[in-house]
């Protein structure tokens, strides 16, 4: 594939023409030859990513692995392999140029250098292993010398470090460069995602004044569905139907939550119930949410480019929509103008619309909810915007992160109406905190809340699931009262 290799000087050199090669990334991973291995777990507080320590010397000797590598392969044929193949060709070659230099290393040594640079080439460095695995949320990237993850809801320090910030910003620009971004001291914020959904956020230097922060929300292989949200003890298995119930007959429904709560999670569990015949547009800063249905639009906004101009806002992407008819619109996340179109397009014929908000309630979801239409400049009286709210919306869900890492939702609240100025609402489950075990878990329960015929059961007769929606109500009723006996 590349061509005769020969070697003078202790060095590779392949017989084809090459490009220019990119920029080296390197990843301060792999042990210097006369370094022991670290242990895979110590007790330390730090969770041990990279089975390996890292020294000056061990940066020297990959660097002058990877100068020899990168002049021994055509990056043009390379870019065409698939990607087994390609890690093969790599260590095919790095282990012949390790032979030829005479550098001293054990097995392993030499097998967790193939790794490093294998991921510098392939990948993005450092944040490999962690991409890889399924049980992280969050990666959490501050400055080249720290690195957080979130595992079952706890944040633990690990050992993956960049080899400085200019490294650290060589992989945040690789990332962002693949869906046509960019990340530098003219834009340093940038939000992007990987190929698999999971959101990216870069803010670099001189916002970010110890160096460039990335985080990473990451989406599990297997997608989460309300069945296994159920097994987490985040709903109960009624309020699990009811919600179901809702993601079917067409209720228009907002997710509420603070940062981390399982926001997205639960909008995508609510839109699996979506018919798939039913054409469904989304609109989000980064395209993230997973939608099942085959006849499914993702819009996606653009930020403005160096002279400053081109940029398209949420707001236009969801006044765009209404051109393509949607019978339903998915807001990735609510936080501006773009919620007085929302609530004007739910009020307009398309119901099942749904979106996301940041709030700690739901009370306070409405009241952000008024305060981001009055912000956008719309010279509307209070009155009138609570109409709007109270006519467009029918539930409004909310999701939290508890002290003890667990997410449960701990609201599923209609809105009524008014009565004078005021928004009525009326809480169909609750969860209820109790206590905490020994481990300092929390012990909780959702409840109902008595609610026998909920503002929304209209839309469910239309779909025919008013009696799903009746038996589930009342087998909550029943253990409710089991519960208070």
């Amino acid at each position: 594939m590349f061509g005769k290799r020969t070697s003078f000087g202790g060095n590779t050199q392949a017989a084809v023409a090459r490009p220019a090669p990119p920029p080296v990334v390197e990843v301060e991973r792999a042990p210097a030859a006369s370094e022991p291995l670290r242990a895979a777990k110590v007790d330390d507080g730090v969770e041990n990513v990279d089975k390996s320590s890292r020294d000056k010397n061990y940066f020297h000797t990959k660097s002058s692995i990877f100068s020899a590598l990168i002049d021994s392969i055509d990056l043009s044929q390379l870019a065409a392999m698939d990607q087994d193949s390609a890690r093969e060709e790599i260590r095919d070659i790095v282990a012949e140029i390790i032979a030829l230099k005479n550098f001293v290393m054990s097995i392993s040594e030499q097998e967790d250098l193939l790794d490093d640079i294998c991921n510098d080439v392939l990948g993005y460095g450092p944040l490999e292993p962690l991409l890889a695995r399924d049980d992280i949320a969050d990666i959490m990237i501050n400055g080249s010398q720290k690195c957080y993850i979130e595992v079952n809801g706890r944040v633990k320090l690990t050992n993956v470090r960049f080899r400085d910030d200019a490294h650290l910003m060589n992989v945040c620009q690789r990332i962002v460069s693949q869906v046509g971004r960019r990340v530098d001291e003219s834009s340093p914020i940038c939000d992007a995602r990987l190929p698999d959904g999971s959101r990216v956020n870069v803010i670099a230097p001189p916002l970010s004044i110890d160096g460039p922060a990335l985080t990473i929300r990451k989406f599990k292989k297997d997608k989460l569905t309300l069945a296994q949200l159920v097994k987490f003890g985040s709903i109960s298995p009624e309020g699990a139907e009811v919600l179901r119930i809702l993601g079917r007959v067409r209720a228009n429904v907002l997710i509420s939550g603070g940062t981390g709560s399982g926001k997205t999670t639960l909008l995508n569990c609510l839109t699996a119930f979506i018919d798939r015949d039913e054409r469904v547009i989304t609109c989000e800063d980064s395209a993230e949410l997973q939608l099942q249905q085959p006849h499914v639009v993702r819009l996606e906004t653009r930020p403005p480019n160096l002279e400053g101009e081109g940029e398209i806002t949420m707001r236009e992407l969801v006044r765009n929509c209404l051109r393509m008819r949607p019978e339903r619109i998915i807001v990735g996340e609510v936080r501006g103008p773009e919620s007085f179109d929302l609530l004007q397009a739910m009020n307009t014929g398309h119901d099942g619309s749904m979106g996301t908000l940041h709030a700690n309630s739901p009370r306070e979801a409405l009241s952000r909810l008024e305060s981001m239409i009055t912000m956008g400049g719309f010279s509307l009286p209070s009155r009138t915007i609570r109409e709007m709210i109270v006519s467009s919306i029918d539930v409004i869900v909310q999701a939290a992160r508890l002290r003890d890492g667990s997410r449960r939702i701990t609201h599923v609240t209609e809105v009524l109406g008014m009565e004078g100025e005021v928004i009525v609402t009326q809480d169909v489950f609750v969860y209820d905190i109790m206590g905490e075990d020994a481990n300092g878990n929390l012990l909780g329960r959702h409840r109902s809340t008595g609610i026998t015929k909920p503002h929304f059961t209209e839309k469910a007769r239309y779909f025919n699931e008013e009696m799903a929606l009746v038996e589930a109500l009342e087998r909550a009723n029943v253990e409710h009262h089991e519960m208070i006996r």
